[in-house]
């Protein structure tokens, strides 16, 4: 894949990754509202969740309205938490579990504005190219949140079309 669909690797674990490296011309502290504030990840972001919460806090990951309506989705009745948060620096680093897999938010000031790198170790390896395009997708739509470009578009559709080109 290149650089723009994110790098595939195995990790020292066995375990597959995913990574996509942004350059921004936004400060960090811009870059992390968009991967923490709940009404930026609303347009973009797979489940419903608070992120920006202290190290070691449980999370509860739902669905979204766009999942339900489309594939039927619901949510667990008793909202039990499924994942938790491992680190949280901001504005430079947020990690976290989700039902078996890390997510790593690695945000570099630069001259120009900030180097964004994110990292998702999979739990299942034969799923790296439809999170890629899932990944691909909603780094779209944080970079048009970023530059104030209107999203004219849907994340969930743009994934499936990126998946196709795979």
């Amino acid at each position: 894949m290149d650089s723009r669909r994110g790098t595939v690797f195995g990790t020292a674990d066995g375990r597959v990754a995913i990574r996509f490296v942004r350059l921004v011309a936004h400060p960090p502290e811009k870059v992390w509202r968009a991967i923490t504030d709940p009404e930026q990840l609303r347009e973009w972001f797979p489940a419903v969740v608070e992120l920006d919460r202290p190290v070691g806090t449980p999370v509860f990951f739902g669905v979204t309205d766009e999942q339900r309506r489309r594939y039927g989705m619901a949510d667990d009745p008793d909202r039990a938490p499924n994942g938790r948060i491992l680190r949280n620096q901001p504005p430079l680093v947020l990690e976290y579990e989700w039902a078996g897999e890390i997510l790593t938010w690695e945000i570099t000031g630069t001259p120009e504005g900030s180097r964004l790198v994110f990292t998702n170790v999979l739990s299942e390896p034969d799923a790296a190219g439809p999170a890629a395009a899932g990944w691909e997708a909603g780094l779209e739509v944080v970079e048009a949140q970023l530059d104030g470009t209107p999203i004219t578009w849907n994340p969930l559709d743009r994934a499936e079309q990126l998946a196709r080109r795979t």
